[in-house]
């Protein structure tokens, strides 16, 4: 048997998550003997049914940059609560830095409205209805981090009613 005959079949192993590269930025430092170049890559990555995560990766290629980014993201993922499989359960402002995100649910058939990362963000998440406005600075991976933040700190009914060690429907009413 043909040891490269058994290759033909061989897959690259795929991951069932899905990336967005969000910038790529040229970083210089400057040393005795010149200047060193390399890139640094932000890249939002989410499998679009409620986990997303943000890497930064730096390499002196753009390539390698990508792939380290992305590694990085797929360690740091969040689990986001999504209701009816469209919009998030209520209103919260994400801080991060200078950046704050304000993020609202929205009725169906809104679709996202949101401008640039924080778009990038929420779909990746997998949500489809949604209100947003970004209310500080435009840095791409300070918006970012705002709206993971944001995220992150949403409630369902559910975990509020355990918490408070009630039922759903003492909650609602």
């Amino acid at each position: 048997m043909d040891p490269r005959g058994q290759r033909k079949n061989f897959r690259k192993k795929t991951s069932p998550y899905e990336e967005r590269v969000i910038a790529i930025n040229r970083v210089t430092k400057v040393t005795k003997g010149g200047r060193m170049l390399r890139f640094s890559a932000v890249v939002v990555i989410g499998d679009k049914k409620g986990k997303v995560g943000l890497g930064i990766g730096k390499s002196k290629e753009v390539p390698e940059a990508i792939k380290k980014a992305i590694e990085s993201g797929t360690k740091n993922l969040i689990k986001v609560p999504i209701i009816d499989g469209r919009t998030i359960p209520h209103n919260v402002i994400g801080k991060f830095g200078a950046g704050r995100v304000m993020l609202r649910p929205a009725s169906e058939g809104t679709g996202v409205i949101a401008g640039g990362p924080v778009r990038a963000v929420l779909e990746l998440a997998g949500i489809s209805d949604i209100l947003s406005k970004s209310l500080g600075t435009n840095t791409p991976i300070n918006l970012i981090r705002a709206t993971l933040a944001g995220l992150e700190d949403l409630q369902t009914v559910e975990n509020v009613a355990k918490l408070r060690g009630k039922t759903v429907e003492e909650i609602l009413n």
